[in-house]
Formats: C-alpha cells, structure tokens, sequence
C-alpha cells in the first residue's frame, strides 16, 4: 500500500509537472523535477504530505518561470519597437540621392535672339513695323535693344505695350539714350542720318550680349529672323561680323566707282542689316594703317574718323568698310537675298539667290517705303503695318500683297514678283501648318 502511494504521488508530480511544460517551457533538463523524483523515491513522509510539499514547490517554482516568459516577449516588442524607430531614422536620415527614383534632364535654357535698332526722328512707325515683321514669322523669343532720342522712348513704350500678349509673351525690350563713349557726340550724331553711327558703338554699350543682329528701321523680315541668326554658327574660328555686298555688279556699283577711301572686297560691304559676334569683337585688336600694333574696336573708331573724315559718304558703313579693308578674315559674307535693296532691281534683276529663293530681308532704304518710286517695296511694307495681330496671314497679309502687286508689274522691280513674294509665300505656309494643321491633326 505504501508503495502504491508512493506510485501515486510521482504519476500526479509528473502530470503536474509534463501540464507545466506545455505550459512554461522545455522542462526536461529542470533541476527541479530531479528533485522532486528523487524526494518521492526517498521520502519517508505520507504520500498526501508528500504531494502537497511537491505541488507547492512546483507552483512557486512555475510561476517565477513563468513571469521570467512573460517579461522576455515584451522586453523583446519594446526593443524591437526601439531598433524599428531607429531604423526608419536612420532611412530618413539617409541623403534623398540613395533613394531610387526616376531620372529627369533639366531642360536647356532657352536661347534668346538679340535684335538692336537705332530710331531718331520720325522713324517711330518704320522702327515698329519692322520688329512687327520680326515677331510675325520668328520662332524663339527675341530681346529688341532699342535706341532711341529721348522724345521716342515714351511713345515706343506706349505702343509696345499696346500689342497683344500673346504677341508680346514672345519678346522683351529695352530701350537705351543715343550715347557715344568716345569723341564728339554731336559729331558722331549728325554722321550720315541722325544717330546711324551709334551701331558702331553697341559692342562697347550693350557688354552683357554675346551676339546681336543690328538692322535698320527700314528693314522687314519676310521669314524667321531664326534662319539669319543660325549664320552665327558657320561663322569660323576668325570671323566676327556678317553683312552682305553692297553691290553684285563691280561696273554699276559704288564703291567700286567712287570711294575715295578703302573698303571691304571688290564692290564694299553694306551695314543696313549686320550680324555681329560682340564677345569677339571686344577681344580682338584690329589691323590698321594708324598703328602697327592693331587697336581694340573701341580705341580704333575715333581715330578712324579723324582720318577719313573728309573722304567718307556713307558716314558709319564707309567706316566699318574701312575697318573691313584691314581685317577681311573677320568678316562672313552673306548672300544678297538677306538684305535686298531697291539697287537689285532697279537697274535689272541682278540678286540670283532672291531669284531662287526669294526675298529673306527686305531693305527698303532711298526712302522707297514712303514714296511711289518702287511701289513693289511699299506694297509689302504697308501690308505688314496694316496686317492686325492673330489675323488669318494668308487672307489678311499674303493675299493684299498678292492682289496689290499687279499694279506695279510695269515698274522696274515690279516686274519679278515672284522675288518678293516667293519666301514670305514659303514662311506663311509654314507658319500655317506649325499653328494649325499641327493642332487639328489627331493623335495616334
């Protein structure tokens, strides 16, 4: 009997103990069931007292071990909750150029074309006309550089910014005084026209532009000013400046038969539309007959005059001529189409490039847009100053230029329509498509 309670007691120490290891943990290795079994085995005690002293040891011994358990999985959460905050600081803290994500190109700066014009007297509505024609079939924006006498500088800001914002979102200007660095200022001013010299000193005035394109007030743009602003980039490694002949045919033109003073080439150089490098000109020292050791443009000008002053015509073009004579590797020579003037036609079509391709800059000096000498340049410059901004080019500046052409097919460059009309043909068309056909065409 005592034996069987003996059995007893182990079997319920074991099933206590086996519920408490499901319960708590891998018990196998517990130095406390080693005790237990070695107690019961050993024990003199009755089986009940017995059980009770076992049961007693192991409930304290489970619940320390179990409260060790529970403690460990939270201390665990609260670690792993510190390691997780730390992590995700560490990710912020991380520079944002470790993170992947989706490469974009900066987009180039816009490239802005400078034009500059020299305005005094009444050629306020001649000047505005011609950066009309300017805007009208241009596609990159365009900065005006605008000098002007100090009456006019009102009146262009007046006009400029009547003009529709859509035309005027595609431009700026800036408008400057008639000023002159060197020598006499009213000497300069009244050389040839009223402040025509004052092209001579934009390399000097306008330091912050790279490249410009200077031209006349009586100048009009039959296609983009883009296509003469390109020639920058044929220019080679000495060139500088770019202008056209003043003439095609040396017997008929005149410099060839009256300068009385050196010029550029065989028939002289025209300065009515010129394209110009300035950061080169500024860096370059100019061969001369002066001074064996060159001379920068802006020492050269004043000296120059004081030389040829009495021997020049054409005030400002005879002196870049002059400069030119000296310094011919400087200069790029464009074609006649790019500044085409009532002398290449009146005395017969001699401009073979306008008669390919038609008229690119039309340049009506000796006056010939206010006046019936040639009405074929006045029929085109009072089309473009009548035409309303954002009209239909085709019905409302194309076709009165076609129709008004006819009644000047008897004179002298009425006579070859096909000249004036060819390109500015050309450009309206495809100012049509880029605006309209582009826009209605349905997306693939």
């Amino acid at each position: 009997m005592r034996i069987h309670c003996k059995v007893v007691v182990i079997a319920v120490c074991l099933g206590v103990f086996l519920l408490l290891y499901f319960l708590g943990g891998n018990a196998a290795d517990d130095p406390l069931l080693n005790e237990v079994l070695e107690e019961g085995s050993n024990s003199s005690r009755s089986p009940s007292e017995l059980g009770r002293d076992v049961a007693a040891k192991l409930a304290k011994k489970s619940s320390a071990r179990v409260g060790v358990r529970a403690e460990e999985p939270l201390k665990r959460r609260k670690e792993g909750k510190a390691i997780n905050r730390a992590a995700s600081v560490n990710v912020k803290s991380k520079p944002r150029n470790n993170v992947a994500r989706p490469v974009t190109r900066r987009k180039r700066a816009e490239e802005v074309m400078h034009l500059a014009v020299v305005a005094c007297g009444n050629r306020l509505d001649e000047t505005l006309t011609m950066v009309k024609s300017a805007l009208l079939f241009s596609l990159k924006r365009i900065t005006f550089h605008i000098f002007a006498e100090d009456p006019l500088a009102p009146q262009f800001k007046e006009r400029l910014n009547q003009w529709p914002r859509s035309v005027s979102a595609k431009f700026q200007y800036r408008i400057y005084p008639i000023t002159f660095s060197v020598g006499n200022a009213d000497e300069w001013k009244k050389l040839f026209k009223p402040c025509a010299a004052q092209r001579l000193f934009l390399p000097v005035i306008l330091k912050d532009v790279d490249s410009l394109l200077y031209v006349d007030t009586d100048v009009l743009f039959l296609r983009p000013m883009d296509d003469i602003w390109s020639l920058l980039k044929s220019f080679n490694s000495t060139q500088l400046a770019a202008m056209a002949p003043e003439h095609e045919v040396p017997k008929i033109g005149w410099y060839s038969r009256f300068a009385r003073h050196p010029f550029y080439g065989v028939t002289g150089v025209n300065s009515g539309v010129m394209l110009m490098n300035l950061t080169r000109i500024r860096s370059t020292m100019f061969k001369n007959s002066m001074i064996p050791s060159g001379l920068s443009w802006e020492d050269i000008l004043h000296p120059l005059y004081q030389k040829y002053k009495n021997h020049i015509t054409w005030g400002d073009q005879d002196l870049l001529n002059i400069i030119f004579h000296y310094n011919p590797e400087c200069l790029y020579i464009f074609p006649c189409q790019w500044n085409y003037r009532p002398d290449h036609c009146m005395y017969g079509s001699n401009c073979k490039g306008a008669e390919e391709e038609g008229v690119s800059i039309l340049h009506g000096n000796r006056g010939v847009y206010h006046d019936d000498k040639q009405p074929a340049f006045k029929v085109v410059y009072d089309a473009i100053r009548e035409f309303p901004f954002e009209d239909n080019m085709f019905q409302s500046l194309f076709y009165p230029i076609q129709t008004k052409f006819l009644d000047t097919v008897n004179t002298l460059c009425g006579r070859i329509p096909q000249v004036f009309l060819k390109q500015i043909e050309k450009t309206m068309r495809k100012v049509f498509e880029d605006k309209v056909v582009r826009h209605v065409r349905p997306h693939k």
